[in-house]
């Protein structure tokens, strides 16, 4: 598991990523925000951005679109 900080304007969040290499997922967590996610690596690209600023609209407001970039840009470097 790593653990990511991600700082903003808004507010500095600890990001934990896991990597499923065997089951080939990737399960990401913001416990301050109590928000998860667990996608495929089949995943990668646009639709997974889309799909990870969809999922954070709601409990990161105006933060969503810069932690969705920064969480896929983590998790396509693993």
């Amino acid at each position: 598991m790593k653990i990511r900080n991600s700082i903003s304007s808004h507010a500095q969040r600890k990001v934990f990523i896991h990597e499923n290499k065997k089951e080939e997922t990737v399960l990401v967590a913001i416990p301050s925000l109590s928000w998860s996610i667990l996608f495929s690596y089949e995943e990668y690209g646009d639709r997974l951005i889309t799909a990870l600023k969809e999922s954070l609209k709601h409990p990161a407001g105006e933060e969503s679109e810069e932690l969705a970039h920064r969480i896929a840009q983590w998790t396509g470097e693993m």
